[in-house]
């Protein structure tokens, strides 16, 4: 899911913001290109917010549409050979809160009551797997033979 539009890169951060996505050098940016590099934005923020909440998400708060900027800013920079710190250090930011989010250190304020956060959980909207680990058994078969 596409958090932000074309639209909001321009109102975040001007028109001038998207000489990443100039692919053939004409001073136009690729209006497909700027559409690849949000879904894959909103793909990788849908990772993150997946562990945690019941995605597609019934409101988009405005963090996210922040966040999806700065990731395709920062994907469309390095594909075009044009990443700045600037790009680098915006998507590490996004990347840092994400992950925050997701371990339930950082909450994304969509109204909705969160796993974790309260007393009464939200089912996760699909199964998640079950992992047991522990110590080597101590009394098998083979080791209680002949007692």
């Amino acid at each position: 899911m596409a958090y932000a539009t074309q639209t909001d890169i321009v109102t975040l951060y001007s028109q001038d913001a998207l000489y990443v996505a100039d692919r053939d050098g004409d001073g136009v940016p690729d209006e497909a290109a700027i559409a690849r590099a949000l879904q894959t934005a909103g793909d990788e923020i849908d990772s993150y917010l997946g562990v945690r909440f019941s995605l597609p998400l019934e409101t988009v708060p405005g963090l996210l549409v922040q966040f999806s900027v700065d990731i395709a800013l920062y994907r469309l920079a390095l594909s075009s050979d044009v990443l700045s710190d600037e790009h680098r250090t915006r998507y590490e930011d996004a990347q840092k809160h994400l992950k925050d989010i997701a371990r339930g250190t950082a909450t994304l304020n969509t109204g909705a009551p969160q796993s974790g956060d309260g007393d009464d959980p939200v089912a996760p909207a699909r199964p998640r797997p079950v992992v047991s680990v522990g110590p080597e058994r101590e009394f098998t078969r083979d080791k209680m033979r002949g007692l």
